[in-house]
């Protein structure tokens, strides 16, 4: 295709010199920049760059492959695909063809497990270098891709289009199932898992699956990894995520952020809150088992007990054969593995792997005379 076609340019408000006196420089070169994009706020030296730069945001698609009918909004993308078509750049390993060599060199480091970009404070790393830019920001907090209409800011441009459809309503992609619509093709295949049940994401420790990434790697972090970054600046307690921290801070703080919409009391947990409301208010559903018509206010512990019912125990320990129902019992059940033993007997000294267990050899180890001194505080 000989022709280059541009998105149409009354959709957007284009910026020069004139328009602002705050032309910055580009941090690499001396160049002004006077085009900008108002959008994410990139800067450009050309009103040419400028307007071949807005397709990324209109979402057009103009180039389309005569073979496959996949269409791109760059001559040059198509012209990338076709190479897939022609199987000029190849893998000898897989069989996968690729758009250009470039891709291939980085596709083959899946096999090699070559991760050349380390990050300089965590040490994670990388098969490219736009993945550690994009890890990067995770650190710095940079946020470079701003929303002209609500000033809310993205680390990831592709986050920053899904978002611009917010303002516009557009939510081309809908599910032929159930007729939910959304603003990106992505949202759409992870939403069809929802009819479909796939589940393609398989933990390689307890052999569960989930039906997207960010889910694995979630259950990877809580379940199979004794990491805990997050401490606690009131007792030094460690935890996996600060999302965790966040809540166990209330403990010492006395912070109590749920107010009941009825009456005056307020609650340190919203499942405190919800149980009020279902007790004293009857506000809420009762979660009923249909086997035994135990009564639950939690949807969690609901079909933790249905589970148990059925026999389910989806959590496989990965030094024993042992199986449990919940993430929390194979937590517990794992510390009978490690060589270490966190809790300590106050009256004895003897060393335990879980809490549970110095408690119920405290309250048989020590005297009445020394646990009352003990909780009176008179021993500290």
């Amino acid at each position: 295709m000989s022709c280059c076609v541009y998105a149409d340019e009354t959709s957007f408000e284009l910026k020069t010199e004139a328009d602002s006196n705050d032309i910055t420089e580009h941090p690499h070169d001396d160049k002004p920049r006077p085009y900008v994009c108002t959008v994410c706020d990139k800067r450009f030296t050309m009103k040419w760059h400028l307007n071949d730069h807005k397709i990324s945001h209109t979402g057009e698609k103009l180039y389309c492959c005569t073979q496959c009918g996949k269409c791109f909004a760059r001559e040059c993308h198509l012209r990338g695909h076709m190479n897939i078509h022609s199987s000029k750049y190849k893998c000898t390993e897989c069989g996968k063809c690729c758009h250009s060599n470039a891709e291939l060199t980085i596709h083959k480091r899946i096999h090699s497990g070559e991760k050349p970009f380390e990050c300089t404070v965590c040490s994670k790393r990388f098969t490219t270098s736009c993945d550690l830019d994009r890890h990067n920001r995770i650190h710095s907090g940079e946020k470079p891709y701003k929303c002209h209409e609500c000033d809310k800011a993205f680390s990831e441009s592709e986050h920053l289009n899904g978002h611009m459809r917010v303002h516009t309503a557009d939510k081309p992609y809908k599910c032929d199932t159930c007729d939910k619509a959304f603003s990106q093709s992505a949202r759409l295949n992870t939403h069809m898992r929802v009819h479909t049940g796939d589940k393609p994401y398989r933990c390689s420790l307890c052999n569960r699956s989930f039906s997207q990434s960010c889910t694995l790697q979630r259950h990877k972090r809580l379940v199979h990894s004794n990491r805990r970054p997050y401490e606690c600046p009131y007792c030094g307690k460690l935890f996996k995520t600060s999302a965790e921290l966040k809540l166990h801070v209330r403990i010492h703080t006395g912070a109590k952020p749920y107010s009941c919409r009825h009456c005056s009391d307020r609650f340190t947990w919203d499942l405190q809150l919800k149980i009020h409301l279902l007790k004293s208010h009857s506000e809420g559903t009762w979660f009923t088992c249909h086997v035994c018509q135990k009564k639950f206010y939690s949807k969690s512990y609901f079909k933790v007990h249905i589970r148990r019912h059925e026999g389910v125990k989806s959590y496989v320990c990965s030094e024993c054969p042992k199986s449990f129902c919940t993430a929390d019992e194979l937590r517990r059940h794992q510390l009978m593995h490690l060589d270490f033993k966190h809790f300590c007997c106050g009256s004895c000294g003897k060393d335990f792997r879980q809490k549970a267990s110095v408690v119920r050899h405290f309250n048989k180890c020590c005297d009445p005379a020394f646990r009352v001194q003990l909780h009176s505080g008179a021993l500290y």
